[in-house]
């Protein structure tokens, strides 16, 4: 089986979202989604980065992030295909961990602990794919990148891009099409 790695953060997880509803009833702000397109979260505000720290240093931050519509259910079809691994830039933020690993828990418990990577750079993975929001993470992956649509990558012309689940697993049952044609002609 092909070996899928996905991010957690804005490819799984929400945070995107979690970050907005906690600043705007925190600094009494109304931002949306449409506020944040092409740029990182930190120069949203200038109150931005100094809440943000505040929220990464919060252990318990990461562990109610809202799920990504469709993750769930498109990673479960998935497995039946692929071998799935979680690939997270967690050693960013170290107080994520257990948050993280709790929250695949209860939301992925099909994954195999064992199959979860806290990491920092993602060239370590050894994966044919890896699914993330972030493009340095993908340009530093040997292997085949997709980027998964996020308001801070809107503007990037990643040659492999999804807009959501349904769009990825579409992407991933195309590829084992063509590897189950290549393995034919193969024989």
């Amino acid at each position: 089986m092909k070996r899928i790695a996905l991010d957690m953060d804005q490819v799984m997880a929400d945070l995107v979202a979690k970050f907005l509803s906690r600043f705007n009833e925190e600094y009494n702000k109304n931002y949306t989604k449409d506020d944040v397109v092409g740029k990182r979260l930190p120069e949203l505000d200038e109150a931005a980065p100094h809440a943000l720290y505040e929220y990464y240093g919060d252990p318990s931050f990461f562990r109610d992030l809202p799920v990504m519509p469709h993750s769930v259910e498109v990673v479960e079809r998935l497995s039946e295909h692929y071998e799935i691994y979680i690939a997270t830039a967690a050693m960013e933020v170290p107080p994520s961990f257990m948050a993280k690993f709790e929250w695949l828990q209860q939301f992925f418990p099909t994954i195999p602990q064992h199959h979860y990577v806290f990491c920092g750079d993602k060239s370590v993975i050894h994966a044919d794919y890896l699914v993330d929001d972030t493009e340095l993470q993908l340009n530093r992956f040997k292997n085949t990148g997709v980027m998964f649509a996020a308001p801070h990558n809107e503007h990037s012309a990643y040659p492999i891009r999804v807009n959501d689940w349904l769009e990825l697993e579409k992407f991933f049952m195309t590829e084992l099409e063509k590897y189950k044609e290549a393995e034919t002609e193969l024989k």
